[in-house]
This record gives C-alpha cells, sequence and structure tokens, in this order.
C-alpha cells in the first residue's frame, strides 16, 4: 500500500494509524449521530440513502475516493467532473476516447485535451468534436445525429427534473450546515463560551490546532460533500451537456444549406436529374469560393479567424471534398455513358426534346470538364461508324459467298425447272405478287445481297443515312446552329468548348469522308471484284477497336463448322463465276427483277452523296462515278449473259396450250413477248438508273450510258430473237416432251367456233394434239406470222422508246431471219404434201386408163378426186388446228395461213399438172378434152386460192397441150367449149356438198 494511500485511509476515518488495535469510540458516536440524522430523510429515498452510506463508509478503500455518480466515470485528478470516456452523443458510437486513438490522438494520458471532446465537460468544443470526431461523416449521417442528440435532450431534460424536486430538503439541509460554517469562520470560536464544557467549545473552535472549528466536522462534511457530489452532479453534468447540445444543434441550423448540399448532391445523381445537380453543385462551389475568400481576406488583413468563422470554413470544406468526390464520380459516369450511347443524330430543335447525349453533354459542360465533350462524343461516333461498317461488310459479304458457294455446288437446275420461271403472265413483262421469283435457293441469296444494299445504302435506316446524319450533326456544332442549346457552365468556363478548332474541323470532315469511301469501296468490291476466296474471317471475326463491342453484332445467321464450309466450285465456264453478286444458276428474269432495284439503291446512294456539300467535285466525286459505271457495266454484263443463256430455255415455254384471246396461236408469243419486256425493261433501269432519286445537283454522278454497252444490248437483242425462233422451229420439228405429261393436252373451255365450221371427226376444240407434227408445224408457223405481224414490232417499239435509238438495221436483220425462218418451217410443212399430191398426179396421168374411151368425156378422172380430197383434208387440218371466229374467217383473205398453204399446194398441183402432161407426145380431142376438164375441175373449185404464180403455171399447161395436137383438133375443141362449160358446171354442182370448204365465206353482216 502506498503512503498516498494510507493518509487518505487515516485521514477519512480519523483513525491513528492504519492499523489501529481497536475501533475509537468516538467515531461509532459519529456514526450513530449520522444514522440519525439521515433517518429523517424522506422514506422515498431512504432505503437508497442508506445503501449509499454503507457503500461510502469503505469508499476510501476504492481504487478512486472520488468516483462520480455517473456509471463508468471517475473524478479526475484535477477535480474535474468529467468522465474518461463516453457515448457519442450523436449515436454512432459507444466510445468516443475509442474513435479519437484511432485517429492517433493522445486522449488516454491528457486529461484537458479528452475533456474537450467529452460533452460532459465544461471544456467541451462542439467545433472540435464535429472536426475530429466526424470528420469523415456525411450529411446524412450528420443529421441523423441531429435527431438522435434532441430525443436525448428531453430524455435528460425530464430525468434531471425529477432528481432535482426528490432532494430538494438535502440541498436546503447542506445549505444551512454550509451557512453555519461560514459563520463560525467569520466570527472567531475562541471568543465564545460553553456554560456546558470547554471540550465542546474547544472542539469547534476556529483555531489552528482545531484546524479553524472545522475539524470535528470534517467527516460530516466530506460526506455532505460526497452526498451532493452524488445528487447535484448529474444535474450540473446533463446541464452542461444541454448547453453543448444545444450549440452544436444551433451551429447545425445555421449551417444547414452546407450540410445539405452533399446529400442533395447524391440523392440527385441518384434520380440522374441533371438540372439539380448542377444547381447544387452551383451552390456547393459558392460556398466553397465564399469561405476561400473569408479565408484570403484574413490572410490579407492579418486578422484572426474567429470560431464561427474557422467551423464554417472547415465544414465547407468538409462539403466541398464530398461533393467534388461525388461529382467526379458522376462525370467519369457520364463520359462513359457518352462514349456508349451511338443514337441516330435527326434534325434538331433548341425548343425541341433534346435527345440523351446532348443532355449528357449539356451536364458535362454545366458542372465543368476540361476536354471538348463534343469534340470526344464525335469522335466516338466516327468510331463506332467505321467499326459498324467494317463489321457488318465484312460479314455480309462473307455470307453472300456462302450462300453462292451452296449453289455453285449444286446439280444445274434442268431446262424444264428453270422454264416455269421464266413465265410472266402479264402481257406488259410485270410480275404478279404471287408469281415466284427463282428457285428458293436463289431467291435466299438475291435477298440476302438485297438486305445488305438497302442495310448499308439506304437513306431512311441504314449506314448511309447514318454517316450522312453524322455529318450533318457536325454542321450544326460547326455553323452554330447548336450553340444556343450549349450552356456557358459556372462562370463561363465552358464557352471555350462551343466552338470546334480548325484542325478537329479538318479531322471530322476528313473521317466522315472516310466513313462514306468505306461504304463505296464495299459496294464496289462486291460487284466490280471477284468473289473472294477466304471466308475464315466469319468464324474467326477481328474484334472491333471501339468500346462498342456490344453493339456491333458479329455473330452470323450461319453455323457452319470449319470443316463443313463449302469450297469454291470448280471453273466450269459459266458467265457468273466472276461475279460475286450473281446467285449461280439463277435466271434472267430474277436477276432483271433484283438488279434494277439494286441500281436504284446505288445510284440513289451515290446521288446523295455527290450533292453534300462535303464531297465536292474532287477525288470522291470521281470514285462515285467510277462506282456507279463500274456497277452498272458488270450488272448488264452479267442480266445479258443470263439472258442469253435463257432464251435457249424459251422453247420450254411451248406448252402447246392456246391462248385464250387468240385461238389460232399458243401462249409462246405472248410468253416470249413478256419475258423479253421484263429483261429490256430492268435493262433500261439498270443502265440509265432511272430508279436513283435525289438532288438534281447529285445527279451529275451519273454518266450517260456509253455506246459500247446500248451495242452489246442490241446485239443481245436480237440475237436473243433469232435464238427464241430457232427454238420454236425446233419444237416444231421435234417435239419436247414435258416431264409427266400425257400425250394430249386439254387446258381451258371450248373453243368459240361454232361446230359447223369445223368438222366433229377432228381434234376437241381448246386441246391440242402435241404429238402431231403436222398440228405442231402449223401452230408454229401461226405463231411466227403472229410474232412478224404483231408481237416484234412491239419489241422493237418498245426497245426504241426505252433505249431512245432507232433499231433500223436490227429491225431488218429481225424480219429477215423471221421471213426466212416461217419460209423454212412452211416448206417443212408442205413438202410432204407436195410430194404425195405430185406422185398421185403423176401416176393418174402416166396411167393407160387416164385416156378416155368416148368420143366427150364427161368426168374428171379419179386422180382428180383424190387430190381435191386430200386438199380437203389439208384445209380441215389448217382450218380446225388454227381456228379463226366466223367474224374473222370473212376478212381473213389471203392472210390466214390456210389461204397460203392451199394457194401454195395449187401452184405446186399446177406445176405436177404441168409436168405429167408433158410426158405424153400427142392428145387426141378427147384426150385434150380430157386434160382440160381435169384442169378446169381444180382451177375453178381452188379459184378463192388462185395466184398469179398459179395462174401462169396454168397457161403453160395449155401451152404444152397446144403443141401436142393439130390444127383439127384445136377447131373441134373449139366447137365444144360449150358442151365442156356446161359439163364442168354439172360436176361443180354435184362436188359443191364435199368441196364447199374451198368456197369463199360470206360475211354475215347485214
Amino acid at each position: 500500500m502506498t503512503v498516498p494511500s494510507e493518509r487518505a485511509i487515516r485521514d477519512y476515518y480519523h483513525l491513528p494509524s492504519v492499523f489501529p488495535d481497536e475501533w475509537p469510540a468516538a467515531l461509532d458516536a459519529s456514526d450513530d449521530s449520522s444514522d440519525d440524522e439521515e433517518g429523517t430523510q424522506p422514506a422515498v429515498g431512504g432505503n437508497r440513502l442508506k445503501l449509499d452510506r454503507r457503500k461510502s463508509r469503505y469508499f476510501a478503500l476504492q481504487g478512486d475516493r472520488r468516483k462520480s455518480a455517473l456509471p463508468g466515470s471517475d473524478l479526475s485528478d484535477d477535480d474535474s467532473l468529467a468522465p474518461k470516456d463516453e457515448p457519442d452523443p450523436l449515436g454512432t458510437s459507444n466510445s468516443v476516447v475509442s474513435i479519437l486513438k484511432r485517429r492517433g490522438l493522445p486522449v488516454a494520458h491528457d486529461s484537458r485535451l479528452r475533456n474537450r471532446f467529452l460533452l460532459s465537460s465544461t471544456t467541451f468544443s462542439p467545433g472540435l468534436f464535429l472536426s475530429q470526431v466526424h470528420s469523415m461523416a456525411s450529411t446524412q449521417s450528420l443529421l441523423q445525429g441531429l435527431e438522435c442528440l434532441s430525443k436525448s435532450i428531453d430524455q435528460k431534460s425530464a430525468s434531471l427534473k425529477v432528481l432535482v424536486e426528490s432532494n430538494f430538503e438535502r440541498f436546503v439541509r447542506a445549505k444551512a450546515t454550509i451557512d453555519n460554517v461560514y459563520n463560525e469562520m467569520r466570527d472567531p470560536g475562541g471568543k465564545t463560551k460553553d456554560p456546558e464544557g470547554s471540550d465542546t467549545a474547544s472542539k469547534y473552535a476556529l483555531t489552528r490546532d482545531n484546524e479553524y472549528g472545522v475539524k470535528s466536522i470534517r467527516v460530516p462534511l466530506l460526506e455532505a460533500s460526497a452526498r451532493a457530489e452524488e445528487v447535484w452532479g448529474p444535474a450540473l453534468i446533463g446541464r452542461q451537456r444541454e448547453e453543448d447540445l444545444k450549440s452544436v444543434i444551433n451551429a447545425m441550423e445555421r449551417h444547414r444549406a452546407i450540410y445539405e448540399v452533399g446529400g442533395n448532391v447524391r440523392k440527385f445523381i441518384r434520380q440522374r436529374d441533371y438540372d439539380a445537380i448542377v444547381a447544387e453543385y452551383t451552390r456547393a462551389r459558392r460556398f466553397a469560393t465564399d469561405a476561400r475568400l473569408l479565408a484570403e481576406r484574413t490572410v490579407e488583413d492579418q486578422g484572426t479567424l474567429t470560431d464561427e468563422q474557422v467551423h464554417t470554413i472547415i465544414i465547407t470544406g468538409k462539403m466541398w471534398m464530398d461533393v467534388e468526390d461525388q461529382i467526379q464520380a458522376f462525370k467519369r459516369d457520364l463520359w462513359k455513358r457518352l462514349s456508349n450511347i451511338q443514337a441516330n443524330s435527326g434534325d434538331y430543335d433548341t425548343e425541341g426534346p433534346v435527345e440523351e447525349y446532348m443532355e449528357i453533354i449539356i451536364a458535362l459542360l454545366e458542372l465543368g470538364v476540361s476536354d471538348n465533350p463534343v469534340w470526344i462524343w464525335l469522335m466516338g461516333r466516327y468510331d463506332f461508324l467505321k467499326s459498324k461498317i467494317t463489321v457488318f461488310c465484312d460479314r455480309s459479304k462473307v455470307e453472300i459467298e456462302l450462300l453462292r458457294r451452296q449453289l455453285a455446288n449444286g446439280e444445274q437446275p434442268s431446262p424444264h425447272k428453270v422454264a416455269p420461271f421464266l413465265k410472266l403472265q402479264n402481257r406488259d413483262g410485270t410480275r404478279n405478287p404471287t408469281e415466284r421469283l427463282d428457285r428458293d435457293p436463289v431467291v435466299q441469296m438475291w435477298e440476302h445481297v438485297h438486305g445488305y444494299l438497302k442495310k448499308l445504302l439506304s437513306l431512311e435506316n441504314g449506314l448511309l443515312s447514318e454517316a450522312m446524319e453524322f455529318w450533318a450533326t457536325i454542321q450544326s456544332f460547326i455553323s452554330g446552329e447548336r450553340r444556343k442549346m450549349l450552356p456557358s457552365g459556372y462562370d463561363g468556363e465552358s464557352n471555350k468548348h462551343h466552338q470546334l478548332q480548325d484542325d478537329q474541323i479538318k479531322d471530322l470532315k476528313t473521317g466522315v469522308i472516310e466513313l462514306l469511301d468505306l461504304i463505296r469501296a464495299n459496294t464496289y468490291a462486291l460487284f466490280v471484284e471477284a468473289p473472294i476466296d477466304d471466308v475464315s474471317s466469319l468464324l474467326t471475326p477481328t474484334t472491333p477497336n471501339t468500346p462498342l463491342q456490344h453493339l456491333l453484332s458479329t455473330e452470323s445467321r450461319f453455323r457452319n463448322d470449319i470443316k463443313d464450309l463449302p469450297p469454291n466450285a470448280q471453273k466450269q465456264g459459266q458467265f457468273w463465276e466472276e461475279f460475286a453478286f450473281w446467285p449461280p444458276w439463277a435466271t434472267s428474269l430474277s436477276g432483271a427483277h433484283y438488279l434494277s432495284q439494286f441500281m436504284g439503291l446505288i445510284g440513289t446512294a451515290a446521288v446523295e452523296m455527290s450533292a453534300s456539300n462535303l464531297v465536292g467535285r474532287g477525288d470522291f466525286f470521281d470514285k462515285l462515278k467510277i462506282l456507279v459505271s463500274a456497277t452498272r457495266e458488270h450488272c448488264c454484263r452479267a442480266l445479258c449473259a443470263a439472258w442469253n443463256k435463257d432464251v435457249e430455255y424459251c422453247k420450254y415455254l411451248e406448252e402447246w396450250i392456246r391462248d385464250p384471246e387468240r385461238k389460232n396461236i399458243t401462249k409462246m408469243p405472248t410468253l416470249f413477248t413478256s419475258f423479253e419486256i421484263a429483261i429490256l425493261s430492268a435493262l433500261q433501269k439498270i443502265i440509265f438508273v432511272s430508279e436513283a432519286k435525289g438532288k438534281s445537283r447529285g445527279l451529275e454522278v451519273i454518266d450517260v450510258p456509253p455506246a459500247k454497252l446500248l451495242q452489246a444490248v442490241r446485239t443481245q437483242f436480237v440475237t436473243s430473237v433469232y435464238k427464241t425462233l430457232s427454238g420454236m422451229v425446233e419444237n416444231a420439228e421435234h417435239p419436247i416432251q414435258p416431264e409427266g405429261e400425257n400425250e394430249w393436252v386439254v387446258i381451258g373451255p371450248s373453243s368459240t367456233v361454232s361446230r359447223d365450221h369445223i368438222p366433229s371427226m377432228l381434234i376437241h376444240a381448246g386441246g391440242i394434239d402435241s404429238k402431231n407434227r403436222s398440228v405442231r408445224m402449223l401452230l408454229t408457223l401461226s405463231n411466227l406470222r403472229s410474232l412478224r405481224s404483231d408481237f416484234v414490232p412491239k419489241l422493237i417499239a418498245n426497245f426504241e422508246s426505252y433505249f431512245t435509238v432507232k433499231l433500223t438495221e436490227e429491225s431488218n436483220t429481225v424480219f429477215d431471219v423471221l421471213m426466212q425462218i416461217d419460209n423454212k418451217l412452211f416448206q417443212s410443212y408442205t413438202r410432204p404434201m407436195t410430194a404425195k399430191l405430185d406422185a398421185e398426179i403423176r401416176r393418174g396421168i402416166t396411167s393407160d386408163e387416164w385416156l378416155p374411151t368416148v368420143s366427150r368425156p364427161t368426168e374428171v378422172r379419179p386422180y382428180v378426186y383424190t387430190v381435191m380430197l386430200q386438199l380437203v383434208m389439208v384445209h380441215t387440218e389448217v382450218s380446225t388446228t388454227l381456228p379463226l371466229p366466223p367474224s374473222e374467217a370473212s376478212s381473213a383473205g389471203q392472210g390466214s395461213l390456210t389461204y397460203s398453204v392451199l394457194s401454195h399446194l395449187l401452184v405446186q398441183i399446177s406445176s405436177s399438172l404441168l409436168m405429167a402432161f408433158t410426158t405424153r407426145s400427142k392428145y387426141t380431142i378427147s384426150a385434150l378434152m380430157q386434160a382440160t376438164l381435169d384442169i378446169e375441175f381444180i382451177a375453178q373449185t381452188l379459184s378463192q386460192y388462185s395466184s398469179e404464180e398459179a395462174s401462169k403455171k396454168q397457161s403453160q399447161i395449155y401451152l404444152e397441150l397446144d403443141r401436142r395436137t393439130d390444127d383439127e383438133v384445136r377447131d373441134r375443141l373449139q366447137t365444144e367449149l360449150g358442151e365442156m362449160r356446161s359439163i364442168l358446171k354439172k360436176l361443180r354442182e354435184n362436188t359443191k356438198g364435199e368441196f364447199a370448204c374451198f368456197r369463199k365465206i360470206r360475211s354475215q353482216a347485214k
């Protein structure tokens, strides 16, 4: 036990030593009197006070005899009532000292410093407390602490009131005791005499030995002091704490605006309220500026800041650090979002809605940035568009090549499978929406190419439109139209970002031209360059150099393994092997349909690009002209090659089905004409790029088509007609059996020709016996004549209208070819009949039975009837195969094929008669009369089909007969002419029923 502890125990209990032999009797009396006094206390607190008294008897034996009534607190060495530690009054921690220790403050050994942070201490400093204990606290947490502090004050005030009321009498007694002591000290006690004895007086005498009369009351005083401390200590400490809390509340109320800025900024950032964020950030800047100016003025004036000013500067600095951290993080997020936002730029109005990227740019300028957000966004947009165009074009071209290879490695379709796709039901060459363009794989590739071009070149939602809108956006920033939308920022700090620099404008112009040239180059590569050989880029795409990789979808629709890729087809000498855009084995009609649309897209895109003020008339303009001319040339070459190939299949269009409007021809002329018109119409759109739309200034990019290209089309047109006509003749000579067809084809309703005009024993009306050579010959001849008279002139007129040229030479060539083919086929049809008739005539005339046995013959020889019956069969075959309505039959005349055939046969019969009669050397009168009857019967019966050549032949016959007679026979013949006329008339009357078909049909009109 230390010496101070022993002295404290001895003084407190008034013992002569620390280890006395017996307890002093005086101390027992003193304890009894104290107990009696305490027994007079109110019953309410009696038990508690007795417990406290018993506890205080051994108070000096405890570690610290100045233990406070507050739990967990002790009296310090300097007699302060402040505890060594206490909870945070703002409710954030259970120990203030532990927080200070973590911050490195020596509060464990420096009680003065510690008391400045303890609310119960009289030296408590609110500013120092907030700056050290809550230096990293947010505004939100401080506001929550304020609420907690207010509740604590209310609770302490209520408990203090109860404590004072319950200990009021004890306070009065202690006050009376203190006053008595004070009076005795003022009035010397040595002069007062006590009649009852001097011991009592000397006991309370204010002498030095008696410690000025207080020695005897020292123990009660100490006990009273301890009791007063226990009773009033909490009250005094609570009152001080209340004052300290009120000072904290007042400080926070005075600077509420500063405390709220950080929380408001955080809330508005979370809500994406750009205007509110800018407003709060501006307030924070004003507060920080005011605090800085205050400090600078104080330094300049060499003055001293007050505690309030120091507190204001400290909380402002803390607020500014918090707000600045939030704003910097928010700016980083805005920069990131600005680089990721790549919305299409449209026309903007300063009073209209602002797009998201403009909102971000405006927000950045309001907050203040060192880099120009306009320039950053424009460059990011350029990088995005460049990567997007590159990835899309590379992927699409490879996908097109895969489709092309799949078709090239497939089997060539048979002519019977190709022919249905060459049929157009509309006579003007247009296609019905329900008609299939081509085989499905071919159409798939065409559609893929079409989709690629629309996505690349469309001015509505294509990549070209995005590039052009990007240039329009750049112009709006360059010309200042957007400047009204851009804010100046705090104190005009963002005005420097409103105008792009000259080198930046130059770089942007160069970048946009690069984008347009990239689009042009990819289009040019597809139509002009040969098919690509390397398709590995589809399976291992290059990662785009852009942060927007998630927007550039490089995922292909194809799922080809590298081991299953279609190989490049072997060269077969096909025209499409040099064109990357043409599907192998595609028909010319599908090519015409799509290529005309392709040229419209390409022409419109070129016109739009050249019309822009960005392009001018420099190198890029020349590249655009080359794009249009080269693409036009390759499209024209490919279509002409396919046209030349498909006309070989046009003969398969002949299905031997009558034309629904003209029963004397098949559908072949109409189908061929529709096919040719469709091709010519597409070629006109391709060569003149007539579907291109745009400003007149931009149309200069489309040159006049070269004469070489037009000549190639003219040559191919003549070739197509010639090949088609040759195919028709081939069909007539050697029939093509359609796949799965029967011998007879019966299509459509019955013919409108009356039954009395067509014998019932022949072909069914509306049906064609395609196995019958004569039928095919007749229909082909009729088709050729309709082509010569109607369809080919229409084609030539359309060609001249489409291409604004005159086909004088080509027209003559076409009609000469038509005439030659018609004559050739006509001879092929009539040659067997001519031979048969010639043999019958020769046999009949040269036989011995021909000579008459009577002097005056009255009948023609049998061979004449045989010949006439054969002619009847020919007439029937021709007229029923090529029926004409009665209204047209009477007016057809020499223009009908029936007339041509019978007229030709009459000439041949006349030639045969001439040759046969010249075989005899001499004719008697009876023989001469028989020959005259035979010749005249045939001539008069077929008078409708007589021609100048036939008349000449007949005249030659009479001359030859006249040479083989004498004058006597001639004279007798003259006398018999009248009788012979009667005989001929009778013979014709008798046979008019059999040969009625040779009579001229009178018109039924009255």
